[in-house]
This record gives structure tokens, sequence and C-alpha cells, in this order.
């Protein structure tokens, strides 16, 4: 019930902020001639994402007419802010964060039309190498997990209990380090330090890092353990489906075409087109997690979002305490550009 309260005064100043700028200025003209200005907050900068960033790269937004700033939000709260305050016209998180606003009262609330991700990115990682790990291992540790309420760590809680671990009593969870600081947090932490972690949940490409770094290793995959879950998916306000169909539409067949890539390629092949967007990785690491990624098959084959999946997501909420009544499906989800943008 906390947990609910939290979210409830959280949700309530994004809606009020998002009211009070409701009736500012547009965004500034498009930056390039004949194409159409889209901003994009992306939850995380991650190589789980893949697809968007062929995409990107490939300059299928440009050929589909669109101009792509593409922004980091670090986190599915600070991501859905900028887009109900119209910082963003597209937003790219867990679809668990649209859920939250909808029965929060939003009027113009944030519709999920493409579904990029079948599974959960992330990976736990082991202060010390684990030869056949188990989930049973993990209890009586120090753990660095996600934000509470978050898909990062519903899933992983989603997991300890498929396992018959309870996440409250069998093991010491910190949730209150900032979303993207974990692995730094883990790999500073002296033995003895306050905080000291055995183990971490974290995306790529930061679990591969740690293993490149020596500082942890990769035990277990959250994307693996879980099975299917709609873990990430693209939103943009109802109002803004209504009054730019044709502007979703090209979004979406451009996200399509990443799709189609990666479908259709090696993990050698995608590393190398993505590679700009992660200049701090070495092209090796990023064919290691591009690859780790396909194996487990990560990424769908469309950007259709399934009613199975939407209640999965909502099922999961519901066992995390998070979510106390459902949601229409038609409410909240519109294949309408994603369907016509399949192959």
């Amino acid at each position: 019930m906390k947990n609910r309260k939290i979210h409830s005064v959280l949700l309530a100043v994004v809606l009020i902020i998002a009211m009070l700028l409701s009736g500012c200025g547009g965004k500034e003209a498009a930056g390039k001639p004949g194409l159409t200005k889209v901003t994009l907050n992306e939850v995380a900068h991650s190589i789980f994402y893949a697809p968007m960033y062929v995409a990107i790269e490939e300059g299928y937004f440009a050929e589909e007419g669109i101009d792509l700033a593409l922004v980091t939000g670090y986190g599915a709260d600070k991501t859905m802010t900028a887009l109900l305050t119209g910082e963003a016209d597209i937003g790219f998180m867990g679809s668990e964060a649209s859920i939250y606003t909808y029965l929060q009262g939003a009027q113009d609330y944030a519709v999920n039309f493409a579904q990029l991700t079948q599974r959960a990115g992330n990976f736990l990682v082991s202060r010390t190498p684990i030869d056949n790990f188990e989930w049973d291992m993990i209890k009586g540790t120090y753990v660095l997990g996600g934000r509470k309420g978050g898909m990062p760590q519903m899933v992983f809680e989603y997991i300890l209990k498929m396992n018959q671990i309870d996440p409250d009593s069998d093991l010491t969870m910190d949730t209150s380090i900032d979303f993207g600081s974990t692995a730094a947090a883990f790999s500073g932490a002296k033995e003895g330090d306050a905080g000291y972690a055995d183990f971490t949940v974290e995306f790529e490409p930061h679990a591969t890092s740690l293993e490149v770094q020596g500082k942890g290793y990769i035990v277990a995959s959250l994307g693996v353990d879980s099975g299917y879950v709609p873990y990430t998916a693209f939103s943009a306000k109802k109002s803004y489906l209504e009054e730019k169909p044709e502007v979703i539409l090209a979004f979406t067949k451009a996200l399509q075409k990443g799709m189609d890539y990666v479908a259709s390629h090696t993990a050698e092949e995608i590393a190398a087109v993505i590679q700009p967007q992660f200049p701090e990785t070495e092209l090796s690491t990023i064919i290691t997690i591009v690859n780790r990624y396909q194996s487990q098959d990560t990424w769908k084959n469309d950007l259709v979002f399934s009613e199975d999946s939407f209640m999965l997501l909502q099922n999961i909420l519901m066992e995390a305490g998070e979510l106390e009544e459902y949601v229409p499906y038609e409410t909240l989800v519109d294949n309408t550009f994603s369907k016509q943008a399949k192959p």
C-alpha cells in the first residue's frame, strides 16, 4: 500500500506539471527541411534496444520523413514526465508507467502503440564467480535492485517468487540507488563498506563491462528465467495519436525496418551498425552483448502488442503489489500502426 501511495503522489505531481505546461508554445521547427521533427525520450540507452538504434543509424527514420531527436530519460518515471509535459512526442519505457498514469486520472494519457522487446534485458551479476548458479543461492545475500515499481525490479521479484524466494524476507534488497548508477556503486564498494553488495541487477553494457573489468560475473539472465514479458514499448499521448497518425505510422514503419534488419543479420553486422551509439564500448563487447540478446530471443519480429502480453504485465504488477485493478487492453494499447507496418 505504501508503494501505491508513493506512485499516486509522484504521478499527481507529473499531471499537475503537464497541465501547467500544456498551454506553452510548441516545439522549435524541424531542423532538417522536409522532415518532421520528432522527439523520442528513451528510458535508458542500452544495447538491449538495438533494433531502434539500427533504425537510427541506417537512416530509416529519415527515409520515412522523420527528423528524430533522441533523449535519454534515465527511468520510466522521468520518461513519462517528459511525455506528459510535452517535452517528448514519443516515450519508450516499460508499459507499467502508462498504467500508473491512466489510473491516476490523466485525461490525455499515454497509449502504447508498439512493443519492441519480449524478454527482460537485465542480468544478475555476482561479486564472485559462481558455477551452475541456482536461485536459492541468493538467499541471505545483499542485492542492488532497481527502482521500486519499475519493470526491472518487478521482473526480478517475479523470478524470485517463481523460485519460492520471498523478496522481503529472504534477502536484503537495496532499491535506493538511481537507475544506471548501480554498476558504479557495485564496482566501487569495498568489502566492509555499508551497502557492500553480493549481487547487482544490471542492463547492458554495464553487466558485460563489469565482467570485462573483473569486478563482476554474470550468473543468470532475467530474460531467460522470467520467460516472455512485454518489457518495453513505445507510447504517445492519446491526443498525439489522434492528431498526428501519419507521424506515428511513419515512426513505426522505421522501427519495423530496424526489427527486420536485426532479424536477418549477424551479431557482428548489427554491432558494427550500432557502434556509433556506444562510442565508449569496444566493438567486441557490443558483439558479445548482441549475440547474447539474439540467442535468448529478446526481440520480436513485429511491433504488435498482444492482449496476452498486456495481461501478463498486469499480473506481474498485481503480484508486486503495485496494481489493485485491471486496465482495459483496448484503452492503453493501439495496434493500428504496428499492424500496418508488419512485413
